[in-house]
């Protein structure tokens, strides 16, 4: 089963100049989670255009079929957020329904959690 990334490529945190500043927050942070992400087992990304969440630009989603999603976001779009962020998504990848222990994730990710989705029911009733 693959897990999935979802970055807002349309991401501006506070601050952010003007479309002549060249890309947007998220874009940035895009291209560093591409980066680190390479082949991971499992774990695919995808860029899309705008989450909903600009109070808390740069915004990522992690996703997959029977798991809680999650939305994080307030990321600077670095290398070291990066980097948190797939090694967060590896692990989110690695468990059967999407549960992190708390003591596992990586600092980089602490306090940067914004909403948790169930997963969708199985059957109608």
């Amino acid at each position: 089963m693959t897990s999935w990334i979802t970055i807002c490529d349309t991401c501006r945190r506070d601050g952010w100049a003007t479309p002549a500043a060249g890309a947007t927050d998220g874009e940035k942070l895009a291209t560093e989670v591409e980066t680190r992400l390479g082949d991971a087992p499992g774990l695919r990304m995808r860029r899309v255009s705008c989450l909903m969440g600009c109070t808390h630009a740069c915004n990522v989603a992690l996703q997959a079929p029977g798991k809680i999603a999650y939305t994080l976001g307030d990321f600077t779009p670095d290398g070291d957020a990066a980097q948190a962020i797939v090694d967060y998504a590896r692990l989110y990848a690695a468990s059967p329904r999407g549960l992190v222990a708390w003591r596992d994730w990586p600092d980089g990710v602490r306090d940067h959690f914004i909403t948790r989705h169930m997963p969708l029911p199985e059957n109608d009733t």
